[in-house]
């Protein structure tokens, strides 16, 4: 999660204005910078009413990033991943039998029904 930086920018007329930056990774993983006017100094005169002019487009930018970096997986690796780090007995949250009747949840109803299914057209 990113907060980005706000800044005041001069202009060759007219007042100041705030300017809000913030960084992105590419689909090649290198990071792109983007920037964005957020008003003049008159109509923000501290940096606390830019700060929150632009928090929704702060909220916008970090669930871009969250998309952008997510992964694809499939069912039974979703399945897999929660036995792996939450089905295991060092995870104490969960009471024993609790783990036990989610994993047979997993195995009976999730995973048997995935591989049973096929649509056919």
């Amino acid at each position: 999660m990113q907060h980005g930086s706000l800044t005041t920018r001069p202009r060759l007329e007219g007042p100041d204005v705030w300017q809000f930056r913030w960084s992105e990774k590419g689909p090649d993983g290198k990071r792109i910078y983007r920037k964005r006017v957020i008003g003049t100094i008159d109509e923000y005169s501290n940096e606390g009413g830019a700060r929150s002019a632009v928090s929704s487009l702060i909220t916008e930018v970090n669930w871009a990033n969250l998309r952008s970096t997510s992964i694809t997986m499939t069912v039974a690796q979703l399945c897999s991943h929660f036995e792996q780090r939450e089905l295991v007995r060092s995870n104490t949250w969960r009471s024993y039998s609790t783990n036990m009747c989610y994993a047979a949840y997993l195995s009976r109803w999730i995973l048997r029904i995935g591989e049973s299914t096929s649509f056919a057209t």
